[in-house]
C-alpha cells in the first residue's frame, strides 16, 4: 500500500500549518509557472508566499516538499468536489454532472494542473509514486461511473473499453488547462464542457 508522504513541520498548530501551506502553494504555483521548478529558489517561494525564508522552513524541509504539496492539494480538491457526484445514480445524467464538476475544477485550478504535470518528474521517488497513485484514483472515480452506465445499458461501449473511456474523460478535461491559451478566445468554459461532453458521449461520426 502506498501511504501519503509526510511533510515535516516544526509548528504544532494544525490550523496554522494548513493556512501557511495554502499560502506556500499559492505563491509556488505562480512562481513555478513563471520560472519552472528548478529555476525557482526557496527564498523566492517564501517571498511569493508572503513571509521570510526562516518561516518557510518551519513548514517544509525541501523545495520538493512544496511541489508535493501542490500536487496533493489538487487531488484533495478533486476528491472533495467529485465525492457528491459519486453518490448519484449510475446513469448518463450523473456522468454528465461529474464531467461538468471536474472540468470546472480544471478551470479553477488550471495553473496548478499545468505545474503538476510539467514538474512532477522532479519529485522524489516515494512522492512521485504517491502522486501517480492519486492520479489513478481520479481515473477510477470516472471508471466507476462509466461502468455503472454500461451495466444499466445507457452506454454502448463494452466492459473492456471502460478503463480507456475513464482515462479519456480525465485527459479531455485537462486539455482546458494546457490548451486554454489557444481556445479560450473562441470557447467559454461552459461551451467547452458542452462540446467535449457531446463528443465524449456521442462521438464525431454522423449516425446513419
Amino acid at each position: 500500500m502506498q501511504f501519503k508522504r509526510e511533510v515535516q513541520s516544526s509548528v504544532k498548530d494544525e490550523n496554522l500549518i494548513e493556512k501557511r501551506r495554502e499560502q506556500i502553494i499559492d505563491g509556488a504555483v505562480k512562481l513555478f509557472k513563471e520560472k519552472g521548478f528548478h529555476r525557482a529558489t526557496t527564498r523566492e517561494i517564501a517571498k511569493a508566499a508572503g513571509f521570510s525564508i526562516g518561516t518557510l522552513y518551519e513548514y517544509i524541509r525541501t523545495k520538493e516538499d512544496v511541489l508535493y504539496l501542490v500536487c496533493d492539494s489538487i487531488y484533495n480538491e478533486v476528491q472533495s468536489r467529485l465525492s457528491t457526484s459519486m453518490d448519484q445514480e449510475g446513469n448518463v445524467e450523473g456522468l454528465r454532472s461529474a464531467i461538468d464538476t471536474y472540468f470546472h475544477l480544471i478551470d479553477d485550478m488550471s495553473d496548478e494542473f499545468v505545474v503538476m504535470y510539467q514538474e512532477s518528474k522532479s519529485l522524489p521517488k516515494d512522492a512521485l509514486q504517491y502522486v501517480l497513485k492519486k492520479e489513478m484514483e481520479m481515473v477510477s472515480l470516472f471508471k466507476r461511473l462509466i461502468h455503472a452506465c454500461v451495466k444499466s445499458g445507457e452506454l454502448r461501449i463494452t466492459e473492456d473499453a471502460v478503463d480507456i473511456a475513464a482515462h479519456h474523460v480525465v485527459i479531455q478535461g485537462q486539455m482546458w488547462a494546457f490548451r486554454r491559451w489557444a481556445i479560450q478566445s473562441q470557447y467559454s468554459i461552459d461551451a467547452f464542457i458542452t462540446l467535449q461532453t457531446d463528443q465524449l458521449l456521442n462521438g464525431i461520426v454522423k449516425s446513419s
